[in-house]
């Protein structure tokens, strides 16, 4: 199985604002860059979108190393959140719906097409990449408003 990194990042200016994300894609020796725009979201949903976007590129499964700096994206699969909400019919655990439900299930549906390690890393430090898509999401906003 083919094996891609990607970096993702989202960002907004006011939560909520306007936003942006970025994403780079990493195959052997090829590398790509994403962007995009919107004028009022959240935070977290940039965050998952900057996944999604990136997800949508890989065209067939892949072993896919995904870092990001969201503790809300890792998490959401790391400590299981998501198997929960599944479980109790996208509710939380204190019976509220799960926000942005439509964003995770197309990046739960994903995990069923690729092997997806979710990694942590910490935002706004010394990760090249980290810091590239930073730049990008942040960029969109500026570009935009």
């Amino acid at each position: 199985m083919e094996e891609i990194t990607i970096y993702t990042d989202g960002a907004c200016s006011g939560n909520p604002g306007p936003g942006g994300y970025g994403a780079i894609l990493m195959y052997k020796e090829h590398k790509k860059e994403i962007s995009g725009f919107e004028k009022e979201t959240t935070n977290n949903i940039m965050e998952l979108t900057a996944v999604i976007k990136a997800l949508e590129l890989v065209k067939h499964p892949c072993k896919i190393k995904l870092y990001s700096d969201s503790a809300y994206v890792v998490n959401g699969f790391l400590q299981g959140w998501i198997y929960n909400w599944l479980k109790k019919g996208w509710k939380t655990a204190d019976g509220k719906p799960v926000k942005n439900k439509e964003l995770w299930q197309q990046l739960y549906d994903f995990t069923k097409i690729h092997e997806i390690e979710f990694i942590k890393v910490k935002g706004h430090a010394d990760n090249e990449f980290n810091n590239r898509c930073d730049e990008l999401a942040t960029g969109e906003i500026s570009k935009n408003t």
